[in-house]
């Protein structure tokens, strides 16, 4: 056995240089990371109890898992609402969270608003240490940092990941303003992978009355209406404020939904107050499609117009994608 104690610093140091050296070449490698996390999971405690909580875990855990089996990906550490995935590279990483998140908004589809799992999710590659049960370095800490900073329902990539996909994944990145990450110094570029198709699936509207231009948050159930809170709770997604007080109290505080079915979004009048929709007019409790281009009419006086962001950059409606 070794005295590492009885060793001359000589000696120790050109074991420690072995070591570092051994440590590299059996344990370094290129993976692709991912921090998957549960939004709003401690308010959903909070309100339905440790069994509905947990419930919700396992079903984050379980639809992972299934989203990554045909991918390579594998969970290596679960912690609370929380998740960390290897991938073998960039390209399978982003495919099978994409496919992660379409399985997830299906499942949503069919649950109450309130119990529906909404996640955020950060992408990374990089060199670190693994092996079979661990992974480590840098590059876990920085993805990590990276899902932190995502909005629900978002999907954020580095550049490093965006440089090695392909041109067909990279047609879905959508670059981001540079933004803060916890410990580092300067800002960090980072880019959205979309997961879903945008001309089924618009993510803007456009308030017509005033100019303005929102972008629709990924969730698989956007509400619409003029409050923001009830007793500091968010009342809306979207608050439709106007111009004029008078047009924006003919908004009902809720006035209409939008649910991400896996064919595409629908319109649900939530509002006994006038919603048209490409000129059909809905009853209170009423669904229709919403498409790129969908013109929707609130209270006769009020125009939306939905919008995908994957245009060309001659149309003041589009947002452009770095290809």
């Amino acid at each position: 056995m070794l005295d590492v104690d009885s060793l001359s610093l000589t000696e120790a140091v050109r074991l420690q240089s072995a070591l570092s050296a051994s440590i590299t070449k059996r344990f370094q490698r290129q993976l692709a990371l991912v921090f998957s996390d549960i939004v709003g999971s401690t308010p959903y405690f909070a309100r339905f109890g440790n069994e509905a909580g947990h419930s919700l875990q396992q079903r984050h855990f379980d639809l992972l898992q299934d989203g990554l089996s045909t991918r390579g990906g594998r969970i290596i550490d679960t912690a609370g609402d929380g998740a960390f995935i290897c991938f073998p590279g960039a390209e399978a990483a982003c495919l099978g969270m994409q496919d992660v998140l379409r399985r997830m908004s299906a499942d949503n589809f069919a649950r109450p608003r309130e119990h529906q799992l909404t996640i955020r999710v950060g992408i990374h590659c990089g060199a670190v240490l693994a092996d079979a049960q661990v992974v480590t370095g840098d590059a876990v800490n920085f993805c990590s940092r990276i899902a932190a900073s995502s909005r629900p329902g978002e999907i954020r990539v580095s550049r490093q990941v965006f440089s090695e996909l392909p041109s067909a994944l990279r047609m879905h990145c959508r670059s981001l303003e540079p933004v803060e990450l916890k410990g580092i110094e300067n800002k960090v570029a980072l880019m959205e992978l979309l997961w879903w198709d945008p001309v089924r699936f618009p993510d803007l509207v456009r308030i017509e009355n005033s100019g303005e231009q929102l972008q629709l948050p990924a969730l698989d159930t956007i509400s619409f209406g003029r409050i923001a809170e009830v007793d500091g709770v968010k009342a809306n997604d979207v608050v439709l404020k106007l111009p004029e007080e008078r047009l924006t109290n003919m908004v009902s505080r809720w006035h209409f939904e939008l649910r991400r079915r896996p064919e595409g979004l629908i319109l649900r009048s939530v509002s006994s107050q006038m919603t048209e929709v490409n000129g059909r007019l809905l009853s209170r409790g009423e669904e229709a499609d919403v498409r790129d281009g969908t013109h929707v009419v609130l209270a006769k006086h009020i125009s939306l117009k939905f919008a995908a962001s994957r245009k060309s950059a001659a149309d003041p409606m589009g947002t452009a994608l770095i290809d």
